[in-house]
């Protein structure tokens, strides 16, 4: 039984992570990490939780980190490397922010404003995108979650532009992300009366940071630059992703190869051609599935893909890489099917 950590714990991706290991065979959570709601408990935080035998939030400072075998730390950006830093260098890791996603020190100043506070560990840290980096996790000691925009684009993407099945200079991603994504604290512009009975787009014309992510791992893997054109919107919905994306290639060709990459993979599921996912059908699950259709454009094919944000594209990403660091079964904790409706 391995002693657990959660940092960040009144979040909704520590809220996620601590609903999750609730059904793991092999975790105890030790320690619950809160500064802001310091000495209240779990019950008070978040109700639904209030079945479980949990320990009260503290500050992180008063951890016992020497009693804790790994450390999840859903923390804000900026806050999460400063202390990770302070982390006893032999604790294994497993960040949720964006401060470790980014192995260019200069491309996180550029996507995040702000000259990045712990290089050392940034150097050390191996991307959290369990399908194509399980080797580097399983021996890591700190891994950096992906973003959950950017992990449902590079589920969709990533074998086809590793098989030079599409033009890489024509791209586009169109995603839709549910409110969690935006986390738990108080907005003007996620108040119901502000975000309902509609959506729009956001960081339109190429600012989101998640396109750091696309730029190093597409780029990365097809050994040259590839720049994706990707519009985010938000949608009044509390769970999910639907990442559509449109590329120049043969649908058949294509459906093939994330067949084929995806075979194996217990979370991934490739829909049979024509089919297309919907955010229903994989909430509050660890799941991804993707779909494949060709356009009435000849040479045009449509790549969906949806998941759940707080899940596969979040928590449930995160049980599934700390599984692998602690030579646990990588499916232990997470096979749970979506909830319908």
């Amino acid at each position: 039984m391995y002693n657990i950590a959660i940092l960040g714990a009144s979040g909704y991706t520590g809220a996620e992570l601590i609903r999750l290991i609730a059904g793991h065979s092999s975790m105890k959570i030790n320690a619950l990490g809160g500064n802001s709601k310091a000495g209240q408990t779990m019950a008070s935080v978040f109700p639904h939780l209030r079945h479980l035998d949990l320990p009260a939030l503290v500050a992180a400072d008063e951890i016992d980190f020497s009693q804790i075998d790994l450390c999840f730390c859903a923390l804000p950006h900026k806050t999460s490397q400063e202390v990770i830093s302070k982390l006893p260098s032999d604790l294994k890791v497993v960040d949720l922010s964006a401060d470790f996603r980014l192995r260019d020190p200069a491309a996180y100043e550029k996507w995040y404003g702000n000259p990045h506070a712990a290089l050392a560990q940034q150097a050390e840290a191996v991307y959290g995108l369990t399908e194509f980096y399980r080797d580097e996790i399983a021996a890591a000691r700190l891994v950096a979650g992906t973003g959950c925009n950017a992990a449902t684009g590079q589920f969709a993407l990533r074998p086809l532009i590793a098989g030079g099945l599409i033009d890489l200079d024509d791209i586009i991603l169109d995603l839709k992300c549910a409110v969690s994504g935006a986390g738990r604290a108080l907005k003007e512009n996620l108040l119901h009366a502000e975000l309902s009975e509609g959506y729009h787009a956001y960081a339109v014309g190429g600012t989101h940071r998640h396109l750091g992510e696309f730029d190093q791992e597409f780029s990365a893997l097809a050994g040259r630059p590839v720049t994706v054109q990707f519009t985010p919107h938000l949608i009044p919905a509390n769970r999910g992703i639907l990442a559509t994306c449109y590329v120049k290639g043969d649908a058949q060709a294509i459906h093939h190869a994330l067949q084929t990459a995806y075979a194996s993979e217990p979370f991934i599921v490739v829909l049979p051609m024509g089919e297309t996912p919907s955010t229903r059908h994989i909430r509050g699950s660890n799941f991804c599935h993707i779909g494949v259709t060709g356009d009435r454009i000849k040479g045009r094919t449509i790549v969906t893909a949806a998941l759940d944000n707080l899940t596969k594209g979040s928590s449930g990403q995160a049980l599934q890489n700390a599984n692998l660091m602690l030579n646990i079964d990588e499916t232990e904790g997470l096979m749970m099917a979506p909830l319908f409706p």
